[in-house]
Order: structure tokens, then sequence, then C-alpha cells
């Protein structure tokens, strides 16, 4: 089990940062001033958010080699294409946590007080400076509490990749239970497991919620 505990932690880390590159693009997209780029990020972000994640897993399970071998043969490539089990489970996870990152990260944005953007203009600072300074500060510390909370429920989606044959928790655990016909104990110990690294996750994202927040005067 420590070992399916490892592979969680990993499938999970790795989900949720490709979904932050796909969330940052997707938000960027979002406050476009192009239309066609807001309206392919609405797409991206109403259908990920509206169907079940379980689904996408079995599209992406089932159809990414194909889709994958179709663009290869357009570039003259015809061997076969295979995804391994852990990449389709990252990317699979990762395109729903993007999805849910992307609205985290427009609403940090759009939170930031104009009077700052202002006042940074008015100082003489460049686009890159004022990005630098003002923006990335800025957005990290309203984006922070619902980025835990995406993170949260990536890590407990890694439950479902279990259909895929990873050896994660869940699957860790329904093999134990099948083999041993003692599925109480071994269900009950993969929701400690998912608790501790939960639990240690929480805390870990107040005290960068707390760092983000350092110098900022509370009422």
């Amino acid at each position: 089990m420590a070992l399916a505990a490892l592979m969680t932690l990993a499938l999970s880390t790795c989900a949720f940062s490709v979904g932050l590159v796909f969330g940052t693009i997707g938000a960027t997209a979002k406050l476009s001033r192009f239309k066609v780029l807001r309206g392919v990020a609405d797409a991206y972000t109403t259908v990920f958010r509206g169907i079940p994640e379980l689904l996408v897993i079995y599209l992406f399970f089932f159809g990414s080699s194909a889709a994958i071998m179709f663009v290869a043969r357009m570039f003259g490539y015809g061997d076969y294409i295979e995804l391994n089990n852990f990449t389709i489970g990252v990317f699979a996870i990762a395109i729903i946590s993007g999805a849910y990152s992307t609205e985290a990260i427009r609403g940090a944005v759009q939170a930031i007080p104009k009077g700052e953007i202002e006042a940074a203009k008015a100082a003489g600072m460049n686009e890159w400076l004022l990005f630098r300074r003002i923006m990335i500060p800025q957005t990290l510390r309203f984006a922070l509490p619902t980025l835990g909370n995406v993170w949260l429920s990536t890590m407990k989606e890694t439950a479902l990749i279990m259909v895929t044959g990873l050896t994660e928790i869940m699957r860790q655990a329904h093999v134990a239970a099948g083999s041993t016909r003692a599925p109480f104990v071994f269900y009950v110990l993969a929701a400690c497991l998912f608790l501790l690294l939960t639990t240690f996750s929480g805390y870990g994202f107040r005290r960068a919620e707390r760092w983000a927040l350092r110098g900022v005067r509370r009422a």
C-alpha cells in the first residue's frame, strides 16, 4: 500500500501541475480581447466541468492512442503508438483539473484592484515588471485557496484511475480485498491513506496562503 500511495501522490502532482498549465492558458484565453479565444476557453471549461470525470478517463483510455496514431499517420508515421496508463491518467485528470484551475485563475486576476495596476503604470513600470511584481503575486494570493480545493479534488479523482489498471491506492485496495476476502479492512486502510494525504496537503496550502498574505494588512 505504501508504493500505491506514492503512485497516487506522483499521479496527483503531475496531473495538478499539467492542469495548472492548462488553467493558465485557459484563463489567458478567457481574459483575451479576442472573441474566438474566449469561446474556445468557455467551451473547454463547460465541457470538462459538465461531464463525469470517469467518462473523461474512459474517453482518454480508449481513444487517446487512436487519436495520436491518426495524427501520426498524417505525418507519415505508420507504427502503432500506445500510451502507458500513467500518462493517460495524468492527462485525463489534468484536463479536468485545468478546467477548474482556469476559473480559479481567471477570478483571481479579475479580483486584483485596478488601482494597483494604474498606480504601477503611473510609477513607470513596463508590462513585464508589472506582470512580475503585481500580477503574479496578487493572482497567487487570490487563487491559492481555490487552487487548494482543486488539488484536493485532483488527488481524490486519482481513485478513478483504477479502471485503467494503474496500481494506485484504490486499485491496490481492490486487489488486496479480492485476494484476502477482507474488503472492509483494505478499503478502510485506503480511506485512511487518502485522509492522511489530504490532511497534510491542506496544511501545506494553509502555510502557502499565510506566506502569500505576508505583509498584507488585515481588518
